[in-house]
């Protein structure tokens, strides 16, 4: 986009008849970024203090009346003057984009050093064709759309634009209500190692037609997550063929139970299934996960299969367990997060033997604070790891004189919990009853 508004100046300079742009532009140098709005009239000067920019974003306006730019050649003065930009990143935010122009901007991108391209929030009218793009080199790397609409990129042959799409590393579209993305597509991206469609409709059929053998041979991030997948073990087995995926985002979708023969590709290292309505989880993990996210689920348990060694990262947040998992399956553990379950008591012991421990969220549980119990929690306040919403979030469910009280406020001396246990127990009450009795008889 940044070419095209650029286009407005060359052509004034050439002294061309394009004599006023819709639009004002706002340059910061300490940023090197400009943003251009298409809803007033700008002037010239407005336009020549944007040339040294690195980032260039325009907001707003109807590009239909640059369709005659779809008409230049690389003769035309214009190309050797893109040349001389220091241009590395180009948005476009609330704009009317005629498809028409899609191909002749393109064009003008190959003459830039523009890596970076986003679309947000984006309409293309109309359609348009690719024919004489297969020769094409851009060094765009990175591709974003988010929010957009129209139909000229639906169900369309990009072949033509492989030379190009073979070197994208970077692919985003997001909310933009894909529902799916051809198998011919997904293997041109030879080189992709990012890919973000998150918010859009893709369910479990058309992740399997997206994701076919010989799609996307170098992905390592995939996101996805806020779709229409329901079939935990389908997701598995069809992103199972991705042997250089190391970060997998599958949450806000609504899974069935999962099923012990699937199989993560083993090259993973983060894994997120929050929100994802799983009730348990006793999987076979990757050997290589880190970071694993089971929050905002309906988990009772947690009975992995086997250990993994080198987690450091757990989330577990508001789901439905009743005890800590057994830690002694995750050895390395940095970050532990059990905040909004239904836990009673935290095994201090057991934490505390994990030596890279340096940080446990455990909150708003159903803490018994009897004196083991509120002894054991504010033992592990007063040593590593560090307690992240003590004590706030720390409020004690029972016994009854303790109920609503702040863990922290419940008294742990031997003393005062000798007093409570005696002052409790049956053998107390009976001698509190017969002194009663004999003080009566005496003050008579």
């Amino acid at each position: 986009m940044m070419c095209l508004t650029q286009t407005f100046l060359v052509l004034l300079l050439l002294g061309l008849e394009l004599r006023e742009v819709d639009g004002d532009c706002d340059y910061s140098p300490s940023k090197e970024y400009c943003l251009c709005t298409l809803k007033d009239e700008a002037s010239v000067e407005s336009l020549i203090q944007c040339i040294p920019a690195t980032v260039f974003e325009i907001r707003g306006g109807n590009l239909e009346e640059l369709t005659v730019l779809s008409e230049f050649t690389p003769s035309h003065p214009l190309f050797g003057l893109l040349e001389t930009l220091s241009l590395t990143k180009l948005i476009a935010v609330d704009v009317l984009l005629p498809a028409v122009l899609l191909p002749a901007f393109l064009k003008f991108l190959s003459y830039t050093r523009v890596s970076e391209l986003e679309f947000e929030s984006c309409t293309f009218l109309g359609t348009t064709t690719w024919d004489g793009m297969s020769g094409l080199d851009l060094p765009v790397l990175s591709l974003r759309f988010h929010n957009v609409s129209g139909t000229s990129l639906a169900n369309t042959d990009f072949s033509s634009l492989s030379r190009w799409l073979e070197t994208l590393q970077r692919l985003t579209v997001t909310e933009s209500q894909l529902t799916h993305i051809p198998c011919s597509t997904g293997k041109i991206f030879k080189a992709l190692r990012f890919l973000d469609i998150s918010g859009n409709h893709f369910q479990d059929q058309s992740l399997e037609l997206l994701f076919c053998q010989g799609a996307f041979p170098q992905l390592q991030v995939l996101k996805l997550h806020r779709n229409n997948l329901t079939s935990y073990q389908t997701t598995c087995e069809t992103l199972h063929q991705l042997s250089n995926l190391i970060h997998l985002d599958l949450s806000h979708n609504g899974f069935s139970a999962p099923l012990s023969s699937c199989v993560w590709p083993q090259s993973l290292h983060v894994l997120n299934l929050s929100n994802t309505g799983l009730e348990y989880m006793n999987l076979s993990l990757p050997q290589n996960i880190e970071v694993l996210d089971l929050s905002s689920n309906t988990l009772h348990s947690l009975d992995l299969a086997l250990a993994l060694p080198l987690l450091t990262e757990l989330y577990l947040s508001n789901n439905s367990l009743h005890a800590v998992p057994p830690m002694n399956h995750f050895p390395a553990l940095e970050v532990l997060s059990l905040d909004g379950n239904l836990i009673s008591r935290l095994p201090r012991d057991e934490l505390r033997s994990l030596q890279h421990l340096r940080s446990v969220k455990a909150g708003h549980n159903h803490y018994v604070c009897s004196c083991s119990g509120a002894r054991e929690i504010q033992g592990l306040v007063s040593t590593e790891p560090i307690m992240l919403d003590w004590p706030q979030d720390y409020v004690c469910d029972s016994p009854s004189q303790y109920q609503g009280f702040l863990v922290k406020d419940v008294p742990t001396s031997t003393l005062e919990c000798n007093r409570a246990q005696l002052g409790q127990g049956p053998t107390f009450q009976l001698f509190g009853i017969s002194l009663s009795a004999c003080l009566s008889a005496f003050l008579r």
